[in-house]
C-alpha cells in the first residue's frame, strides 16, 4: 500500500516534469487543510482564501527547490504560515511577527499557575458535543499571543509532529514544547471558567485532590 509521503514524492516528482494534473492532485489533497490553518491564524474567511491562494501560486513556483527534506506537506505549511503572517502584517501595519526566534520566557520554570481551579460539570466528551464549544475554543484561541495560538493550530489542531511544527517554524522543540504547554494551560483555564463547576472550585496555590 502506498504510503501519503510516497504519494505525494511521486506527485511532486511529476508536477516538477510539467504534469499540471499532478499539481493539482496536491492541490486538491491539501487546500482545505491550508486554508484551515489559515482561517485560525487570519481570523477572516476572505483573507484566508487570499492565504490559500498566495500559498500554491508560492509552491508551483518554487517547486524545484523542494528539496523534500521535509514533507511536502510541513514545507506547505511554512509557505502559508509565512503568507498568512505577511497579511496580518500588513492589515496591522504593525512590526513583524517572528517565528524563528526564541523568548526569554519560553521556559518551564515560569509557567504560569492556572487562576481558575475547578472540576467540570460534565465529561469532555458532553462538552466536546456541544455546538457552543467549537465557538468558545476559536474564541479562545483567537485571544492567544501569536506565538503560542500557531504552536497549538499546528501540534493540536493540525497534528504534526513537535518535529515538523519546530521544522515549520524554525524554532527548537523545547520552544515548542514550553509554548504549546503555555496554550494549553491558557485554553483550559478560559474553558474552565466556563463549564467548570462553581461548588469544586479550589483557591490557587490549594492543594487539592
Amino acid at each position: 500500500m502506498t504510503k501519503p509521503v510516497d504519494d505525494d514524492r511521486h506527485l511532486v516528482a511529476r508536477a516538477r516534469g510539467g504534469d499540471f494534473a499532478a499539481f493539482e492532485a496536491l492541490v486538491a489533497k491539501y487546500e482545505r487543510r491550508v486554508y484551515g490553518v489559515a482561517l485560525r491564524i487570519v481570523s477572516r474567511a476572505h483573507d484566508a482564501e487570499e492565504v490559500v491562494q498566495q500559498t500554491f501560486l508560492s509552491a508551483i513556483e518554487n517547486l524545484e527547490g523542494f528539496r523534500q527534506e521535509a514533507t511536502f506537506y510541513t514545507w506547505l505549511m511554512r509557505i502559508a504560515t509565512n503568507h498568512a503572517l505577511l497579511l496580518l502584517r500588513k492589515r496591522s501595519r504593525g512590526p513583524a511577527v517572528s517565528l524563528d526566534q526564541g523568548s526569554s520566557d519560553d521556559g518551564y520554570s515560569d509557567v504560569p499557575r492556572p487562576q481558575y481551579i475547578a472540576e467540570w460539570a460534565e465529561t469532555p466528551e458532553q462538552i466536546a458535543s456541544r455546538r457552543e464549544t467549537r465557538r468558545l475554543l476559536d474564541q479562545a484561541m483567537d485571544e492567544l499571543d501569536e506565538k503560542y495560538r500557531l504552536v497549538f493550530v499546528l501540534r493540536d489542531v493540525e497534528g504534526l509532529s513537535t518535529k515538523e511544527t519546530a521544522e515549520l517554524l524554525e524554532i527548537s522543540e523545547s520552544n515548542v514544547k514550553v509554548r504549546l504547554l503555555r496554550a494549553r494551560l491558557m485554553l483550559r483555564e478560559r474553558l474552565t471558567r466556563v463549564f467548570g463547576d462553581e461548588a469544586t472550585r479550589v483557591a490557587p496555590g490549594h492543594d487539592h485532590d
